[in-house]
């Protein structure tokens, strides 16, 4: 039997909290504009690159704030970044 590998890929890097996040997914998704003037036409790769960038953004914004939380909460630095880490919520 092959043995689990531990690596980097298997954590999330953090969790996305924007609803604006969730219309930029979205859109993605389907490759076509879901708001504003643009509404119905195909995105560009800029366009889907811009949306990339902010979910990325936005879900590093997301991890900061359980980092810091976990850290108020009395965790360790080491314990508190597993949980900004973690997919899904920590119970």
């Amino acid at each position: 039997m092959a043995e689990k590998k531990s690596t980097n890929y298997n954590k999330r890097r953090w969790a996305v909290p924007s609803k604006r996040a969730k219309s930029y997914a979205e859109e993605r998704r389907s490759k076509v504009h879901q708001h504003g003037p643009k509404e119905g036409k195909e995105l560009t790769d800029y366009e889907a690159g811009m949306r990339s960038g902010y979910l990325q953004c936005q879900s590093d914004h997301s991890g900061i704030y359980k980092f810091k939380k976990a850290l108020g909460e009395g965790k360790t630095v080491s314990e508190a970044r597993e949980i900004s880490q973690s997919r899904g919520k920590k119970k």
